[in-house]
């Protein structure tokens, strides 16, 4: 503070990258996506008034909605957001406190648009309290020389004002979103730390899950992550916008420290598991396909799926038309 009073935390607005796609993929699966919906990774551009938009980035063809996040794949997010519609995810983002009234542009998907790190963190804070709003706040309780509470953060009623208050369970927030769908971006996140771009964290052992975010020129790189107690987020740019350097990412260097910070804070310390709501039904698939697998087999993970929404096996086609055709009609379609 007595080298500068800008708080970065609550008073930096930043572009979140990456870290914002999230909240694309969880609009999408309120909408009947699965995890394991395939959709294209190809060249793809948006006309509109203002000219022609081409997000860029590589392309893998087609692939899993999981893998979109796991290794943040641009178009695949751009083409998902204009499929579903931009509204519903500006209405999320708000819900989740990441905007206000963002502008429906095509960029927002891939989080051209600024919040905070405090915003984006709470947001995520909300993922893993299992989709419940949560109020940051700095100030726990203030209580007068007699130990009376004179005023209490949050909800809790006659707690409040109770000599022998003593960390209550407040109740929780008010449900932003599905209970499944939350379920399932969570899990989509764990896979990031676990096969995606920040797979380094899988050494630490722990339940962790995520989001790496870089914007153009890497003027900004994040990780947005949370263990099922603790949400971390992670932000490095300069005051004065600029880049960090050609070889800067959010996996390589946000990454790094809030694997040793959440390492430290874990310490000697029950990690907990992430909850699972009622409801959820659960089946093997193929990681890179999305079509159902068996356990054991190679590639094969465990994915959470609304009930009645598991892929079948893979199709037997004699054209690309045909496994195309099979492919809509039985695992969600291909966008």
């Amino acid at each position: 503070y007595s080298l500068s009073e800008f708080n970065r935390a609550t008073q930096a607005w930043r572009q979140p990258g990456s870290a914002f796609k999230p909240f694309v993929y969880l609009a999408a699966l309120q909408q009947g996506y699965t995890p394991a919906t395939p959709l294209y990774d190809t060249p793809f551009a948006i006309e509109s008034e203002d000219g022609v938009y081409r997000p860029r980035g590589g392309y893998s063809g087609i692939a899993p909605l999981r893998v979109g996040v796991e290794r943040s794949r641009n178009v695949m997010t751009i083409r998902l957001l204009v499929d579903i519609g931009m509204q519903p995810v500006a209405d999320l983002s708000r819900e989740f406190g990441v905007y206000d009234n963002p502008p429906l542009l095509p960029s927002m998907g891939l989080g051209a648009l600024e919040t905070t790190p405090l915003r984006l963190t709470a947001a995520y804070a909300m993922i893993a309290n299992g989709g419940h709003h949560i109020t940051p706040y700095l100030i726990d309780r203030v209580q007068d020389h007699d130990g009376r509470t004179l005023f209490q953060a949050g909800d809790c009623g006659v707690l409040c004002v109770d000599p022998s208050w003593a960390d209550p369970e407040l109740p929780l927030g008010a449900q932003l979103d599905d209970p499944i769908a939350n379920y399932q971006i969570t899990s989509i996140l764990q896979g990031v730390t676990e096969r995606g771009t920040a797979s380094s964290l899988a050494a630490l052992g722990l339940p962790l899950a995520g989001k790496t975010g870089t914007t153009n020129d890497a003027n900004d790189v994040w990780f947005v992550g949370f263990s099922p107690t603790m949400a971390v987020g992670v932000f490095l740019g300069y005051d004065t916008p600029r880049s960090l350097g050609r070889r800067a990412t959010g996996g390589t260097l946000a990454v790094p420290l809030f694997g040793d910070f959440m390492k430290a804070a874990l310490q000697d310390r029950d990690p907990g598991v992430f909850r699972i709501p009622d409801g959820v039904s659960f089946a093997w698939v193929d990681h890179s396909s999305g079509y159902a697998s068996s356990a054991g087999a190679p590639d094969a993970i465990m994915e959470a799926f609304q009930p009645g929404t598991e892929p079948g096996p893979p199709p037997v086609a004699d054209s690309f038309g045909d496994t195309i055709n099979n492919a809509l009609s039985g695992t969600g379609g291909l966008y």
